[in-house]
């Protein structure tokens, strides 16, 4: 029995778009924790779960976007004065804000592609002018894809926007990056190997990341040359660090065509699922899934 972190509640579920996801991360993270004797339970945070912290020690946070990766969570337990999982409330709200990150990445002179906000009643044929063709749409405070379109005629942008519009947060629309996928997982300070992501896809979408078992590929290690990863990696760190970020976390970034990064996004609350890509970093240094879980808990300490 692991005695040292007391008793754990995995925070899973809530209610935003990306439930479904946050409920296997939650499950499997639960399961890595009883395997290891840590007495831990699970709370859905959709329901009326405050009363229930009183109860616990300390927190595992497997909540994905808006109410788990926004800083609001975060606030409640430290209220409550309850140690926690991943980043604070200001890295936390900064980075789901994906254009805020984008402004901060712009002033250290930090690679991230141009990006304009937008919504249904924007003048469309400038914001083409301006960025260019294709463009992705993206709700600004949405992960794992959702409400995100990539638009390669201008005609095709007011259904983008409207789609996006949905999701009832701002809007960016952003100069799409020909190129290649990566992701960098760090993981308390350090940059874990580095991930290239693959589909046939239009771009790698909710479908690519958690359905499309054949077609998605991950390349780890990422066939990039020592030199070129280590480069990377200091870029990576650097843009996880510069939105207040910490503990454990992904960088996910666009190599174009000649090579160069542009970075795209942190997630800070990360998926924890059979297709999640934090275990598979984790996993070429020898560090399995009970393993990892563990020692993102024990950054809690």
């Amino acid at each position: 029995m692991q005695t040292k972190f007391g008793k754990v509640a995995v925070l899973m579920g809530g209610k935003s778009a990306e439930r479904e996801i946050s409920l296997l991360s939650g499950q499997a993270v639960l399961q890595a924790l009883l395997n290891q004797g840590v007495d831990a339970e699970s709370i859905d945070t959709k329901d009326d779960f405050i009363k229930k912290l009183a109860k616990f020690d300390r927190a595992f946070i497997a909540l994905h976007g808006r109410g788990g990766e926004d800083g609001s969570i975060q606030g409640l337990l430290e209220l409550l004065e309850i140690p926690y999982t991943g980043s604070g409330i200001l890295g936390s709200a900064l980075a789901l804000d994906k254009y805020r990150t984008k402004q901060i990445w712009q002033k250290l002179g930090l690679p991230t592609p141009a990006s304009k906000l937008v919504n249904v009643k924007s003048d469309f044929s400038q914001i083409v002018k301006q960025l260019g063709l294709p463009l992705m749409i993206k709700p600004i405070l949405e992960g794992s894809s959702v409400g995100m379109s990539k638009v390669n005629h201008i005609d095709d942008l007011a259904d983008a926007v409207t789609v996006a519009e949905q999701f009832n947060c701002p809007i960016i629309a952003e100069s799409y990056v020909e190129g290649v996928e990566y992701t960098a997982v760090i993981l308390n300070n350090q940059v874990l190997p580095m991930i290239r992501l693959e589909t046939p896809r239009d771009f790698y979408d909710f479908t690519a990341k958690y359905s499309d078992d054949t077609a998605t590929k991950y390349i780890c290690p990422c066939g990039l040359s020592f030199v070129q990863e280590n480069k990377l990696q200091d870029i990576m760190l650097q843009a996880f660090l510069a939105v207040g970020a910490s503990n454990w976390g992904r960088v996910d970034f666009i190599c174009d065509n000649s090579g160069e990064p542009w970075l795209l996004e942190v997630n800070t609350v990360p998926g924890m699922t059979s297709h999640s890509l934090v275990p598979m970093a984790a996993k070429q240094t020898g560090i399995n899934f009970d393993k990892l879980v563990l020692n993102i808990l024990t950054l809690t300490i």
